[in-house]
């Protein structure tokens, strides 16, 4: 596991004020939901970073969380995003193992492994550990997302 990328802090599980949540299905329909509702509730917010950026970035994490999160029994995937200070952190929660989420880097002919490669890029910073729900959360941050 890499952890802290870019030599973040960690952050506490209830850290900032939380703006939404979502709850899905580990089914790959629900990666599309998840754009969809993170668009329609962040609008309202006015943020000053890309909800481009976010929306790839939450598509990267949702779609690991289905493929890797594993449970003996039905389980969701939880998405919450909320407002730490100036920034806009995003956590990604599954029931998979947290010393599985490693930052890859695939040779140029590899069709997976590039997802958290995206985020490390797009992201002023990301973090993987255990989730306070049980299993792991992968969670993003874009700093600055409210400049005043």
């Amino acid at each position: 596991m890499d952890g802290i990328s870019k030599g973040r802090p960690d952050h506490g599980a209830d850290d900032g004020e939380v703006l939404g949540s979502m709850t899905l299905y580990p089914l790959p329909e629900s990666v599309c939901r998840a754009r969809r509702w993170f668009r329609h509730f962040i609008g309202k917010h006015e943020v000053a970073c890309s909800i481009d950026d976010c929306v790839l970035m939450i598509s990267e994490l949702v779609t690991n969380a289905i493929l890797y999160g594993r449970a003996e029994e039905e389980w969701l995937v939880r998405v919450e995003w909320r407002r730490d200070g100036k920034s806009l952190r995003i956590d990604v929660h599954n029931p998979g193992f947290p010393a599985s989420v490693r930052l890859r880097y695939p040779a140029a002919n590899e069709a997976h492994g590039r997802g958290l490669g995206l985020v490390d890029a797009l992201s002023d910073s990301w973090r993987a550990g255990p989730s306070r729900f049980g299993g792991t959360v992968v969670s993003f941050e874009m700093a600055d997302a409210w400049p005043s």
